[in-house]
């Protein structure tokens, strides 16, 4: 039965907003479980580094690419019909992994798995812009971060602990049985199709930037594998760039674009738009490559990793909502700005603190960088919403979530190829005797934080001599994320400072 929204009851309108803010306990979770739970994938069903590596970029490249789509699908469709079918094949593709017996078959599925989180997020995001209005929105988008935090903070201690003490197959056995609660609430409380004034979507025009997008972060992606300058690496960029020129000159020629090119020339938007990506270098990344280091560089089990991770994830508990209360005597730009110069900070102190022998700094270093990194997330996802007139909705959630979970990968992507690069380059400097395959065959181990692979392959080197290397690459690697947050920082200061949102 087709329910309008302003007929729901108080009772429904709840319960459909709980669907949508489970969901947002679900995908982060889903996210983490992928990386904690790789190692004991890798003892049970092995497989190179570019294939326990797509069990986490596999699940990133359709989660950021197709986001655009689903929200605009979401638009035109109805937000709950992209959101129940997405919950379905979430459900379905969860329960697949669980039972699989062959990596590249797990890899795929977490593909799909993405996709399905994809379509999820966008029309999610779209029903509970629909659901409130006013004060009542802000207060349950801010709400949506806080549980997106939740799922960020205590999803590693979860997985850990769950594949510590269960086996990595109940971690899916989990995202399914929450999954399929996500459907059959959705399914019963959110609200019908409204009927739709649109015009007929882009299609093209959401081909175009699905593809351009797929493309550029297979591209970086590639690059540990293949190198920066290998012909596969540049026909990639090249054709992914050739795409999004065709993707913007369609938007500016139909009369109906997938994307509403003149948001993105509002500087206050635009600013909001780099809110995640300054997030994505300052935590969303250290959410693979902190665990992967004390599991594969430091020997801790799943459980110890995950929570020592949780000095990281913890603020986003309470941080999010104490920026909400900030923005009440202080600017957005002014609480985000000040958000991620704390995280630079951060991230100068945690590249030290891994190679210290002091717990309290390494959890000192880790808790300024989550606090600062929410500051900016609490607030984001409501700016970028309030902004747009409802009918927009979908089209703005799923731009915002394609910057964010795209930038997600991509910054994924661009992290893994410079630990291993940095690897590659220190080895060959002080390595002899190994060709250069080898050489950077164990450099790519090194990058994915596992030590003892990267010894098996050059036996006759010192793992100090590995460990060296190990240490050196991330620590130059956090001067870098520093640089890249405190650069957005200022930029956001900026252009969030032009014009208030209203």
């Amino acid at each position: 039965m087709t329910i309008a929204t302003s007929t729901l009851s108080r009772h429904a309108r709840i319960m459909a907003a709980f669907s949508v803010l489970l969901a947002a306990v679900l995908l982060p979770l889903s996210f983490t479980g992928g990386v904690i739970s790789t190692p004991a994938i890798q003892r049970a069903l092995g497989g190179s580094p570019a294939a326990l590596s797509w069990l986490t970029n596999g699940f990133m490249l359709p989660f950021g690419s197709f986001l655009l789509s689903a929200g605009v699908a979401a638009d035109i469709t109805g937000r709950k019909r992209i959101f129940v079918a997405g919950a379905a094949l979430f459900c379905f593709s969860s329960a697949m992994i669980g039972l699989t017996q062959h990596i590249l078959m797990a890899g795929l599925l977490r593909s799909l798995q993405g996709l399905a989180a994809a379509m999820i997020l966008a029309s999610g995001s779209a029903a509970l812009a629909r659901l409130y209005e006013g004060p009542e929105r802000t207060r349950v988008f801010s709400m949506l971060g806080t549980l997106f935090g939740v799922g960020l903070a205590f999803g590693p201690v979860v997985i850990g602990f769950i594949t510590d003490a269960l086996g990595w197959r109940w971690v899916y056995a989990m995202l399914a049985l929450l999954s399929g609660m996500v459907l059959l609430i959705g399914l019963v409380f959110l609200p019908g199709a409204e009927k739709s004034q649109q015009q007929k979507p882009d299609g093209a025009g959401l081909i175009l930037f699905t593809a351009a997008l797929m493309l550029f972060t297979s591209a970086v992606m590639l690059i540990p594998a293949f190198g920066f300058f290998s012909l596969t690496v540049l026909a990639l960029f090249l054709s992914a760039m050739l795409l999004f020129i065709g993707f913007v000159v369609r938007c500016q020629n139909t009369p109906n674009p997938a994307l509403d090119i003149s948001l993105l020339l509002r500087p206050c938007f635009a600013g909001i738009l780099l809110l995640p990506v300054a997030t994505c270098y300052c935590y969303v990344v250290l959410l693979i490559i902190i665990p992967l280091h004390f599991m594969g560089g430091d020997g801790m089990s799943e459980a110890r990793s995950a929570l020592y991770l949780l000095a990281l994830t913890s603020p986003m508990l309470f941080f999010p909502s104490v920026a909400a209360m900030l923005t009440r005597w202080f600017s957005p730009a002014a609480v985000s700005a000040t958000g991620l110069i704390i995280a630079s900070a951060g991230l100068l102190f945690l590249g030290y603190a891994l190679q210290s022998s002091s717990s309290y700094f390494l959890l000192f270093s880790l808790f300024i960088t989550g606090a600062g990194a929410a500051l900016p997330w609490g607030l984001m996802d409501g700016l970028a919403l309030s902004l747009v007139p409802v009918e927009k909705a979908g089209m703005a959630a799923g731009l915002f979530n394609t910057v964010r979970v795209a930038g997600e990968g991509i910054a994924l992507a661009m992290v893994s190829a410079f630990l291993t690069e940095m690897n590659a380059l220190n080895l060959q400097k002080t390595v002899h005797g190994y060709a250069p395959d080898e050489i950077h065959h164990a450099a790519a181990w090194l990058g994915g934080g596992n030590t003892e692979r990267a010894a098996a392959i050059l036996p006759a080197i010192s793992r100090t001599l590995l460990r060296d290397s190990y240490d050196s690459a991330y620590m130059f690697l956090f001067r870098v994320l520093a640089a890249v947050t405190l650069a957005c920082a200022l930029i956001v200061w900026m252009m969030l400072g032009r014009k208030a949102p209203e």
